[in-house]
């Protein structure tokens, strides 16, 4: 299958999946497929490769080859903040089911990936699917790529229109930090949840209002993170945004700009 992901870039599937473990960067809503672990590994990491990458103000979503092979060696998403409704999440389909695969550059050269718009979370936040707008669900999708452990590439007419992570709380961590190798805590999938509902829209926009039951309900979430005795990697992946909004929002005089 050959993929298009910008204008006349092209990209072939083959190969194996990438084997590093997905890495779900909470405070800055991001996804990391690398094996970086640090600012100075991943600038080295850019310069040592080609594809998708940030440029000045610009920050698309990256997907990163070796110059030699022209295969995937990484990739870094944005999690969108537009949270879609439950009842256009619900027509995103589960078909076709996940193909483990990679994909080989067809030229070495870069190109430009745009960032989803639109987060469509499955119950329970089992599943965060990104896409590049809600009109991807008029139509069904012709593939979904496997490129590393649960993390796809959504294909529809032989264009990338998207990217999921299955089971996002298994590999909460901060910034390049290796997620908890255990089993998430049931309590930590369900702040997750409650994370997710005050971070996306439309209840983001509450908080930024000041809305006095949206800030209560986030101080609630605060203490709770915080008092959490278990799981305590991942309850801190979540408190280092958390705790930024009841400081901005909060905690801040009325008046007062973050």
């Amino acid at each position: 299958m050959r993929l298009v992901l910008d204008d006349n870039w092209t990209a072939t599937v083959a190969g194996d999946p990438l084997r590093h473990t997905p890495r779900f960067d909470f405070r800055d809503f991001r996804v990391r497929v690398a094996e970086y672990a640090n600012v100075e590994e991943r600038g080295r990491f850019l310069l040592d490769t080609f594809g998708s990458q940030p440029w000045l103000w610009d920050t698309p979503d990256e997907l990163r080859f070796d110059p030699e092979g022209r295969d995937l060696v990484g990739a870094e998403f944005q999690v969108a903040g537009e949270s879609a409704d439950p009842e256009d999440s619900a027509r995103l389909s589960t078909t076709p089911a996940v193909r483990p695969g990679s994909l080989r550059a067809d030229e070495a050269l870069d190109f430009r990936l745009e960032v989803t718009a639109e987060l469509c979370r499955a119950h329970g936040d089992t599943v965060l699917t990104c896409l590049r707008d809600l009109d991807v669900l008029d139509e069904p999708l012709e593939a979904r790529i496997g490129i590393a452990p649960d993390t796809a590439l959504l294909i529809q007419d032989g264009t990338v229109v998207g990217w999921s992570l299955t089971d996002p709380a298994r590999y909460l961590t901060t910034g390049f930090a290796a997620p908890d190798p255990n089993p998430p805590s049931p309590a930590t999938r369900r702040l997750l949840t409650e994370c997710l509902d005050l971070i996306t829209t439309p209840l983001l926009y509450e908080v930024r209002n000041r809305n006095p039951a949206t800030l209560a309900r986030l101080r609630a979430l605060d203490k709770a993170l915080r008092n959490q005795c278990e799981d305590r990697h991942r309850a801190n992946a979540l408190l280092a945004l958390i705790s930024n909004l009841v400081e901005d929002y909060a905690d801040r005089p009325t008046g007062q700009k973050p």
